[in-house]
C-alpha cells in the first residue's frame, strides 16, 4: 500500500511539473509574440497535465474536494475565459486610450470624467431608469393577471399559455421591425390622424414599453403561474369555506405565497428592462428630439444605455469611452440588482 502511494505521489508530481512547464512556456511564447503554432496546444495539454496530477494525488483528507475541483474546472474556466477575464480587462482598458485593438497610455478616470459631461448619455441613463421603473411595474402586473387567467378553470387553457409565451420566442430585431410596420402603417389608419406613435419622443418611448411588455410578459407569466400552481388546494380550499372572497384570498393567502416567485419575476425583470438594446434598435434606433435637457437640443430622445454604448464604440469608434460607460453600466445593474434582491427578501419574510 506504501509502495503504491508513493508510486502516485511520484507520478503526480511528475504531471504537475510538466503541466505547469507546458503553461508557464505557452503564456512566455504568447506574450513575447512567438509566432510558434503550438503555443496553444501546450496550454491545453499543460492544463490536462495538471489536472491530472491532481487527481493522481494520493488519498487524503481533501482528497474528495481536489476531485470536486477537477470535476467542476471545465464549468469554472469557461465562466473565468467568458466572464471574469472579459470583466477585469474590460475595467483596464476603460482606464486606456483603447481603440479596439491597442492602447498607447494609461488616462485613468479620463473616460469616467467624459462620460459624465456627455449629455446624451446622460439622457439615457436618465431614460433607462424611467423605462425599468415603468416595465418593473406593468410586466409584472400584466404577468400576473396572465396567469391567473392561465390558472383558472376556462377551456383553451394550454392554447392560451402557448399563445401568451408565444411573443418571447421571436427575436427583438424581428419583433421592433414588426412593430414598427404596425405603428407606422396599420395604426395610422385606424387612428386617422396621418401621425406615426414614433414620430415624437415620448409616444416612441410609449411604444417601446408597449413591445416590452408584449414580448416578455408571456415569459414572466409562465414563472408566475409555476408559482400559483404550487400553492396547496387544502389552502384555498379553507379559505372558500371560511368565506374569503375572491380578492381577500388573492391579496390574503396567494400573493404571500407566491412571494419568493414575485422576487424572481421582478428581478428578472428589472435586469431585462436595464438590458433593453435590440428592440429598442429595431424600433426607432434611439431617434428623436428633446427640446432643452441641461441647456442641450437632443437628437436621441428614445436611446437607452445600451444603445447609447453600442453607439459610442461602434458608431463612433470610441472604444475606450463605452467601455467605460459599460463598466459604469455593469455597477448600477449589480447594485440595483442586490438592492431590489435585499429589499424583496425582506419583504418575503414579512409576509
Amino acid at each position: 500500500m506504501e509502495s503504491k502511494n508513493s508510486a502516485k505521489k511520484v507520478v503526480s508530481l511528475v504531471l504537475l511539473l510538466l503541466g505547469v512547464g507546458l503553461i508557464v512556456g505557452a503564456l512566455v511564447l504568447d506574450f513575447t509574440g512567438s509566432k510558434f503554432s503550438m503555443r496553444g496546444a501546450m496550454l491545453i495539454v499543460g492544463i490536462v497535465a495538471v489536472l491530472a496530477g491532481l487527481y493522481f494525488i494520493p488519498s487524503s483528507g481533501r482528497h474528495k474536494d481536489i476531485i470536486n475541483v477537477i470535476f467542476l474546472f471545465p464549468l469554472l474556466f469557461t465562466f473565468c475565459v467568458t466572464v471574469i477575464i472579459p470583466l477585469v480587462l474590460g475595467i483596464f482598458y476603460s482606464m486606456t486610450d483603447w481603440t479596439g485593438i491597442k492602447y498607447t497610455q494609461f488616462v485613468g478616470f479620463a473616460n469616467y470624467a467624459a462620460m459624465f459631461k456627455e449629455v446624451p448619455f446622460l439622457w439615457s441613463l436618465l431614460l433607462t431608469i424611467l423605462f425599468v421603473v415603468f416595465n418593473m411595474i406593468l410586466v409584472n402586473v400584466v404577468a400576473f393577471v396572465l396567469a391567473l387567467l392561465c390558472t383558472s378553470r376556462i377551456r383553451g387553457i394550454g392554447f392560451f399559455r402557448a399563445a401568451y409565451f408565444l411573443p418571447n420566442l421571436i427575436g427583438g430585431i424581428v419583433l421592433g421591425y414588426v412593430w414598427q410596420f404596425v405603428f407606422n402603417n396599420v395604426l395610422i389608419k385606424v387612428i386617422g390622424n396621418g401621425i406615426s406613435l414614433l414620430s415624437n419622443t415620448p409616444t416612441a418611448f410609449m411604444a417601446i414599453i408597449v413591445v416590452y411588455i408584449w414580448q416578455y410578459a408571456g415569459y414572466i407569466m409562465l414563472i408566475y403561474i409555476n408559482g400559483l400552481v404550487t400553492i396547496p388546494g387544502e389552502v384555498i380550499e379553507a379559505a372558500n369555506i371560511d368565506g374569503a372572497k375572491p380578492l381577500a384570498t388573492l391579496f390574503r393567502i396567494k400573493i404571500p405565497m407566491i412571494a419568493s416567485t414575485i422576487t424572481i419575476c421582478t428581478f428578472l425583470t428589472l435586469t431585462s428592462a436595464f438590458k433593453q438594446f435590440d428592440v429598442n434598435m429595431a424600433l426607432t434606433n434611439g431617434t428623436g428630439s428633446v427640446q432643452n435637457f441641461m441647456g442641450s437640443y437632443l437628437t436621441n430622445g428614445t436611446q437607452m444605455l445600451a444603445l447609447n454604448i453600442y453607439n459610442t464604440a461602434i458608431s463612433k469608434n470610441s472604444y475606450a469611452l463605452g467601455q467605460a460607460k459599460a463598466v459604469l453600466f455593469f455597477i448600477i445593474l449589480a447594485v440595483v440588482s442586490l438592492i431590489q434582491v435585499r429589499i424583496s427578501n425582506k419583504k418575503e419574510v414579512e409576509l
